[in-house]
């Protein structure tokens, strides 16, 4: 039995069980400070009746109402909490036909030890196809999936489709180009922020690297408030060649924020500009930097000597949209 708290986030996620959601224009947008888009019919319960998909394991799902734990396997709270994380495809025909179909996954997670046979199949494909595979334990495949059946490979789904590079330039049309390049960021929920700040600033794109970094998980998602479905999200396989791609083609000027760099108001972000926003812990990695025209620093009053990342992205984000509308404080 799926309860309605559980229906609910996974109608928030996928949009499938509500036929009335409204439709979100992804065409070209305007620079203007966006109001939010999604109703709240967007995250509805789900119509009497209906059911996912057999293959997609969402939180608390695969358990009768009432059943007992089985005593040493992973407590159905580590499962519920891994499964409202994530959409998890659980089994070797699943995952496998996920790959072919082309579907979007984050990671792939098979059991540790030598694969064989499907297992080995499945590992070759998603490494053809960019895919990050990770090896972990029997127990914590059980906790990523909710089932104990997994059969020793598991995969996470992204929870919104990602979009090409061309997508971000049709988006921007005739106008500057704005994008976020995010830079390693690994907390879902900092990434899900960023990109709903940078949509609420009018950026044309988000930019994020294959590895290293969160992806368009459940968490990212819901964090974004439902940005993530609206602005193009693009995910690389190296953001130097991409930001030197946005430089020759869109004469891009890259900004990133750092301690030691020009204080973040006196900069000119009225062109065509990328702010890259660093990682939580190590904030922006060597070769990105170097390839950044521009360091954006906040001053810091306090005896913090740093800020969340998102909030620090959040801060120059809203400059570079006060530059580029024309705003002036009195």
């Amino acid at each position: 039995m799926i309860s309605s708290q559980h229906m609910t986030q996974y109608t928030a996620i996928t949009g499938q069980w509500n036929t009335k959601a409204p439709r979100i224009d992804t065409g070209k947008a305007k620079h203007h400070v966006a109001k939010n888009t999604l109703t709240a019919s967007y995250f509805a319960s789900p119509p009497a009746g209906s059911t996912p998909q057999a293959c997609v394991r969402g939180p608390g799902m695969g358990q009768t109402a009432g059943q007992p734990e089985e005593k040493g396997t992973t407590t159905m709270q580590e499962k519920t909490k891994a499964a409202e994380q994530n959409q998890v495809l659980a089994g070797r025909n699943p995952v496998m036909e996920a790959l072919r179909s082309g579907r979007e996954l984050e990671c792939v997670y098979i059991q540790s030890g030598s694969p064989k046979g499907p297992v080995a199949a499945i590992l070759n494909k998603a490494r053809e196809q960019g895919i990050p595979v990770k090896e972990v334990t029997r127990e914590k495949l059980a906790q990523l999936s909710g089932i104990e059946t997994h059969q020793g490979v598991a995969a996470i789904c992204a929870a919104a489709a990602y979009a090409e590079l061309r997508d971000i330039y049709d988006r921007a049309g005739e106008e500057p180009l704005f994008v976020v390049v995010c830079d390693n960021i690994e907390d879902p929920h900092n990434l899900g922020a960023i990109i709903r700040t940078a949509e609420a600033c009018g950026a044309h794109g988000v930019i994020i690297p294959k590895r290293h970094s969160a992806g368009l998980t459940a968490a990212a998602v819901k964090s974004s408030a439902g940005a993530a479905v609206c602005l193009p999200v693009v995910r690389v396989a190296n953001l130097v060649s991409t930001m030197q791609q946005l430089k020759a083609e869109k004469n891009v000027w890259f900004t990133c924020a750092d301690m030691d760099g020009q204080n973040w108001c006196q900069l000119d972000f009225k062109g065509a500009v990328g702010l890259v926003i660093g990682s939580e812990g190590n904030g922006v990695s060597r070769l990105v930097r170097e390839e950044c025209d521009f360091v954006a620093a906040l001053p810091m009053q306090g005896q913090i000597n740093s800020l969340n990342a998102s909030v620090a992205g959040g801060i120059i984000l809203y400059e570079i949209t006060r530059q580029r509308l024309g705003l002036k404080a009195k």
